[in-house]
């Protein structure tokens, strides 16, 4: 017995395009951006934008702070001279 269609689902046309297969995404289904992530679940192939880059200060906001010391890298340096300019 074949699967009916979820509801809201539509038919769309698969073509080639060089040596990949490709999908018409009917307007109402667009996508932003031109990239999309895809991953399978069972037979079911998903379509997803891509996460939206957040931004360097948010991703650095994101992180926990280190728990352990930092080296101290001057160590087996010289002492410092002063410099007359």
């Amino acid at each position: 017995m074949p699967k009916s269609k979820p509801q809201g689902a539509r038919d769309a046309k698969l073509f080639r395009n060089n040596r990949s297969q490709a999908v018409r995404i009917p307007a109402e289904f667009e996508l932003p951006g031109d990239r999309v992530l895809i991953s399978r679940d069972g037979d079911r192939l998903i379509l997803e934008p891509p996460p939206k880059s957040r931004g360097l200060l948010a991703l650095l906001d994101s992180w926990e702070p280190l728990e352990e010391p930092f080296p101290d890298v001057d160590a087996s340096l010289p002492p410092l001279r002063d410099v007359n300019l």
